[in-house]
């Protein structure tokens, strides 16, 4: 029974994971978290390491910082009686030991957003010493949850990550790829995903929903094209590549989306079918630059507009090829099981 090491096992995406990992069986689970442990989790142990991040909670962890988008604290793992473990990945000192009788670790916990110096502890520093347990305690498969802002803004067409260039545009996405380079030094492997959905969910359509609310109509028709995966997809792809035989995988650092990319005007169409009232899309058509004025007016931050605008397409096509995983259902009919749980979450947006 390989024992498998998820980071962040609190947060949004590594609970996803922990739970598709339970959900596969046999495997042994030890869940890695900062301060919240994963619910329906064992005691922490005595050697331990985990997620930390910015904001409120804690636990939060997740692709697409820097963009005005991110990933919210999530629902915890339900995963009765595996090994909980804490530590702080800016504190090397409490990560000695922690990768010990660990087969594969899956690393899922981030800081986004903070200080720079928060950033550069937590995603940067944190990861390199992980990897230098993981590497001492012989982990033979290291996989790494990223992001697509490592890219900075596109636009990006059916892109693959030997076609582009990182060229990040915060403080966040900058300490995320040299977390990259820490993984992809000890021979891991990254996932970069885009837009993330699902339970758990606090910042992508919840800022969607609030940028829809701010303007009285369509900017430049809404008509780029975005990738986008829901967590249960991303959790399968992470937990995929963690288990895969070696030589299944043919590259090293793969997009996670689903394959067949959301026009933004389809995907803000669902979020406002789910965020209550809104502007008559058919009002006004506005350019990018009126845009960008009227979410400062309303003290709504304007960098996620620049990927409602351009394209941010990312060709996933390798990792499901390679993992033998076949997609699940396409947005629309992801986003109607999502419906009433963003419904819900969206009250007090």
């Amino acid at each position: 029974m390989p024992t498998i090491m998820i980071t962040g096992a609190a947060g949004f995406i590594g609970g996803h994971v922990a739970r598709e990992a339970e959900r596969r069986g046999g495997l042994s689970l030890r869940l890695m978290s900062h301060r919240r442990p994963p619910a329906g989790a064992a005691g922490a142990g005595p050697a331990t390491a985990g997620s930390a991040t910015a904001g409120p909670d804690p636990a939060t962890a997740g692709p697409g910082s820097g963009s005005g988008f991110g990933h919210g604290h999530g629902p915890g793992a339900v995963v009765p009686g595996h090994r909980t473990v804490r530590a702080d990945l800016s504190d090397p000192g409490s990560l000695r030991g922690v990768c010990e009788g660990v087969d594969v670790l899956l690393h899922c916990a981030s800081q986004i957003g903070g200080t720079p110096e928060a950033n550069e502890a937590v995603n940067a520093r944190g990861t390199a010493a992980l990897m230098a347990e993981a590497r001492r305690a012989g982990v033979s498969r290291v996989v790494y949850l990223s992001t697509a802002s490592v890219y900075g803004r596109g636009a990006f067409r059916a892109a693959r990550p030997e076609e582009l260039v990182r060229n990040p545009g915060s403080p966040t996405s900058g300490s995320r790829a040299r977390a990259e380079d820490a993984v992809l030094a000890a021979g891991g492997v990254v996932l970069r995903p885009h837009l993330v959905l699902g339970d758990g969910d606090r910042w992508v359509v919840p800022g969607l929903a609030r940028i829809l609310r701010a303007l009285p109509g369509t900017v430049e028709g809404w008509a780029a094209r975005t990738s986008v995966i829901t967590a249960q997809d991303l959790a399968r792809l992470l937990l995929g590549a963690g288990l895969a035989p070696a030589g299944d995988l043919t590259a090293s650092v793969y997009h996670a989306a689903h394959p067949a990319p959301v026009t933004v005007r389809t995907l803000l169409g669902a979020v406002a079918a789910v965020a209550g009232p809104a502007a008559d899309p058919a009002a006004e058509d506005l350019t990018a630059v009126r845009a960008r004025e009227l979410l400062a007016a309303r003290g709504i931050a304007a960098q996620g507009l620049d990927m409602l605008t351009s394209d941010h397409w990312f060709d996933s096509d390798p990792v499901w090829r390679d993992l033998r995983c076949t997609p699940g259902p396409d947005f629309e009919a992801a986003f109607k099981e999502l419906a009433e749980g963003y419904r819900r979450a969206l009250l007090d947006i």
